[in-house]
């Protein structure tokens, strides 16, 4: 294959991935929204503490998405693992997400329902790139290339390991099916 193939293949892949990544959050971003208005018009919690239960709420239902659709070809074999480090940077994640959201509201006095929903998103944007890095780097590894699945096309093989690959199949290709034992020499 050639570089530019390779490097075509491993976009498409990205991009198919960052699709799916995006799929789950958006209906992680919905959730988010309904429980945070939800919380905000029928509670009198605070915005930032609504905002903070909104946003565990749709941690746990992204959780699901992501395992079991956007990265279910990845590595299963470590869930305690998986689970600790998606909640770690989750929690990250709601750091930034209602950081923004607690500046805009007690740093700059913007309450109304229109714009802690504006900043909540804002917020939510921003964590949603760290979240994307941090999943994909670190909770939801890639299998190697030799236990991916079928219809995950290989990895790219770096040129000295492929040329190695290739001299012991051709190799393999030019040793006679059977030794033929010579015969015994006679007195």
């Amino acid at each position: 294959m050639s570089e530019r193939g390779a490097l075509r293949a491993r976009l498409d892949l990205l991009a198919r991935e960052v699709a799916k990544f995006g799929a789950v959050g958006a209906v992680g971003l919905l959730v988010n929204i309904a429980v945070f208005n939800l919380l905000r018009h029928t509670t009198d919690l605070q915005v930032v503490r609504a905002s903070v239960l909104a946003t565990f709420v749709a941690i746990l239902c992204n959780y699901v998405g992501f395992r079991y659709w956007t990265y279910r070809d990845r590595d299963k074999t470590g869930r305690t693992r998986e689970l600790t480090l998606f909640l770690l940077f989750s929690a990250a994640g709601a750091v930034i997400e209602n950081g923004v959201l607690y500046l805009a509201t007690y740093g700059f006095d913007w309450n109304s329902p229109v714009q802690s929903n504006v900043f909540k998103i804002l917020g939510i944007g921003i964590a949603t790139l760290f979240r994307f890095w941090s999943y994909r780097t670190w909770v939801f590894k890639a299998l190697p290339a030799e236990v991916r699945p079928a219809e995950a096309p290989p990895a790219e093989t770096p040129p000295a390991e492929e040329a190695t690959r290739s001299a012991e199949r051709f190799l393999e290709q030019r040793r006679p099916a059977e030794t033929v034992e010579p015969d015994p020499v006679r007195h």
